[in-house]
């Protein structure tokens, strides 16, 4: 076996972690992917100088997710209002290693949405420390930063991430038990079917992209998504169960091509928060599950 063909083995090892860090990072998919080959890529050139493999393909890794995440914050192209991340989708009756791998347990869509909010440093820190368990001082010299700094950056995007997403429910039958019943509500233009599954704070947010950037919008509060979903209720026939980020959500499919994913919080058995992707281009982009 060649050293090329075994350093391409190794590699492979690291890619889920590797694909897992930048989508978390970034929110998206394709950019995910760009990241992992761009450190395939730095690893192919500098392997000799390589001890650790792990610890160097994830830093590597986050500085190109980090530089990315300045270039956005510099054009400031992103709406963070009704930005909602590239889905992970998944059919809910059977397994999916390769999204179980990507999402591991704390990757939910409300959790995804904060992170958009967070700014480049403060979302690094809490990626890699709290999601990867990644040392301080590994995170450091990322950033510039002390060991004392990154805890700091840390403990702030903890704090905002606790304010704002909500803590879901574990059960999975509750999950669905809630949004079943939200389609089934839909279906039927049942308007007070939907104000009673739906928590009375209740968020929705929706993201349209440029094409479809008259639907991006954020609504709040049962009744007035209540009343949005019902004049969406044409669209309710052909919406499906899938998993979106773990959780159950739904998938509308027409004529063969995704219009919508609708992810779905739900917390003490009511729909806390809907986020729903209704971007055509980065649908089109999207593996489905069926």
């Amino acid at each position: 076996m060649s050293g090329g063909t075994l350093l391409a083995e190794r590699f492979e090892a690291h890619r889920p972690r590797l694909r897992a860090v930048a989508y978390r990072m970034l929110g998206s998919l394709g950019e995910a992917d760009d990241v992992v080959q761009e450190t395939w890529l730095r690893l192919d050139r500098h392997a000799e100088e390589v001890d650790n493999l792990g610890g160097w393909l994830t830093t590597v890794a986050s500085r190109v997710c980090l530089n990315e995440l300045r270039g956005r914050q510099r054009r400031r192209e992103e709406e963070l209002d009704t930005s909602v991340p590239d889905p992970v989708l998944a059919a809910p009756e059977r397994d999916d290693p390769e999204a179980a791998a990507l999402l591991g347990d704390r990757v939910g869509t409300a959790l995804q949405v904060v992170l958009g909010t967070l700014g480049p440093a403060e979302r690094l820190a809490f990626v890699l420390h709290d999601l990867f368990a990644v040392p301080l001082e590994d995170i450091a010299p990322l950033l510039d930063k002390s060991p004392a700094a990154v805890r700091q950056l840390a403990s702030r995007a903890r704090k905002r991430v606790k304010e704002r997403a909500p803590e879901p429910d574990r059960d999975p039958a509750a999950q669905r038990a809630a949004v079943e019943a939200f389609l089934a509500a839909s279906r039927d233009g049942d308007f007070e079917g939907l104000v009673a599954v739906l928590a009375p704070d209740a968020v929705l947010r929706a993201d349209g992209g440029t094409a479809m950037a008259a639907l991006s919008k954020v609504i709040r509060g049962n009744t007035v998504i209540a009343s949005s979903a019902r004049q969406a209720r044409k669209l309710a026939p052909f919406g499906r169960l899938v998993l979106v980020n773990g959780a159950y959500g739904v998938l509308t499919v027409i004529d063969g091509k995704p219009v919508s994913v609708m992810a779905f919080t739900v917390v003490d058995g009511l729909v806390a928060q809907i986020d729903v992707l209704v971007d055509p281009d980065r649908l089109a982009a999207l593996p489905l599950p069926y």
